[in-house]
């Protein structure tokens, strides 16, 4: 007989899950539990050897998984139909092995079975521990460093290049990506993150009620052990909710996690018709992580006409930090555009004071792959746009140019 936990947050399907264990002789259910945490404190008690669960739960990431681990409890979870193959691939980064379709839930009893009955660590499994997530203040690690990713106008790849170094960081240590765009977050559908509520606006109203630290864990998306991602704006006009000091504060707490990597927004102007009205400008989030960050990296397209709006970017850019230095991306760089990587560091070398200049190439069969399956580029393999990504993280790290 296994025994078994619900948590189904709602979902339609929770009814047929249900009705499915409790029709077959072995599998029985003993407590529906309202969320993750329940989940967790239930599964603390040490009677239930199964839990079925929806993959959007809010607070479901590697951390939790691998606390039910330890508590020899084997997750099974659903996920809707047409999120199949991205929620495969979410649920295998946090450790998941066992995922059902909603249509494939007539099955759900004997999924359960199989889970249950298989070989339980007495251990969380290695690399997606409690201690290897790290997420307490003051762990033993050093204090991070916070990476504003920012560029003009255009779409020159910010979230994609924000992703990417955020990822790569991830592989050397515990790393937190924050999706701080106010016209709109897409880190979360970039990487497959199905989170019904905006780690954003959590983070914003936690820290309205003083309550951002305690439960700083709560904000964020488990992608795997090392790497978490606070979700942004599920609506640009949402950007009213997030009030000033907020960004700040959050990037702060971060850093004592480890690295930051914040996505940013391309406007830099002010908003002095908000000032009036008493709330913070919409750029704020943008102006604000700038402020916050240790270093910042200015991401310009190599076209001529990214390479122009770059070189615009970067006057404003500096009026905001004054002669700080910047490190240049200059991405989707390719031979058909017919000038080479000297030529166009003389030209933006002319318009900041670099901290470093790195070139990204052309490579969008990666960074299609990446996005379909809802994976970071590092992920995809190997290649030589995950090569210059790492270069990029090296001259981040030790101050050199890649």
């Amino acid at each position: 007989m296994i025994v078994v936990l619900v948590v189904a947050s709602g979902a339609a399907w929770e009814s047929q899950a249900l009705a499915v264990l409790a029709e077959h002789p072995g599998t029985v259910v003993l407590k529906r539990c309202v969320d993750v945490d329940d989940l967790l404190a239930a599964a603390s008690a040490g009677q239930a050897q199964a839990a079925v669960l929806g993959l959007e739960s809010r607070g479901l990431d590697a951390d939790a998984v691998a606390r039910l681990a330890a508590h020899g409890v084997r997750p099974v979870a659903v996920v809707a139909d047409e999120q199949a193959e991205s929620g495969l691939a979410r649920a295998g980064r946090i450790g998941i092995a066992s995922v059902l379709p909603v249509s494939a839930l007539v099955g759900l009893a004997d999924a359960v079975l199989a889970a249950g009955l298989g070989p339980r660590p007495a251990t969380p499994p290695p690399g997606q521990g409690v201690a290897a997530d790290d997420s307490s203040p003051g762990a033993g690690a050093a204090e991070g460093r916070v990476i504003a990713v920012w560029g003009p106008a255009g779409a020159p790849g910010r979230s994609t290049v924000a992703s990417a170094v955020a990822a790569e960081l991830g592989r050397r240590g515990r790393t937190i990506l924050v999706d701080a765009d106010p016209y709109g977050g897409s880190i979360g559908q970039q990487l497959g993150v199905m989170d019904e509520v905006s780690g954003l606006l959590s983070a914003a109203r936690l820290a309205t009620a003083g309550q951002l630290e305690e439960r700083f864990s709560t904000v964020q998306r488990g992608l795997d052990h090392r790497l978490s991602v606070v979700t942004g704006l599920p609506r640009p006009d949402r950007w009213t909710e997030v009030r000033g000091g907020t960004i700040e504060h959050l990037l702060e707490l971060g850093r004592t996690h480890g690295d930051v990597v914040v996505d940013t927004g391309f406007s830099l102007e002010g908003d002095p018709a908000g000032d009036l009205g008493g709330r913070p400008g919409r750029n704020q989030l943008t102006l604000g992580a700038l402020e916050v960050a240790d270093d910042v990296v200015v991401v310009g397209a190599a076209d001529p006409v990214g390479l122009s709006r770059l070189a615009r970017g970067l006057v404003d850019l500096r009026e905001v930090l004054g002669d700080r230095p910047v490190h240049v991306v200059v991405n989707r760089m390719r031979p058909t555009l017919g000038w080479s990587e000297k030529e166009v560091a003389g030209m933006v070398a002319g318009f900041a004071r670099l901290a470093g200049l790195s070139f990204l190439p052309d490579d969008r069969t990666t960074v299609d792959r990446a996005l379909v399956a809802g994976r970071t580029l590092v992920e995809s393999g190997e290649s030589a746009l995950t090569k210059a990504v790492a270069s990029l993280v090296v001259a981040l790290r030790v101050g050199v140019p890649a």
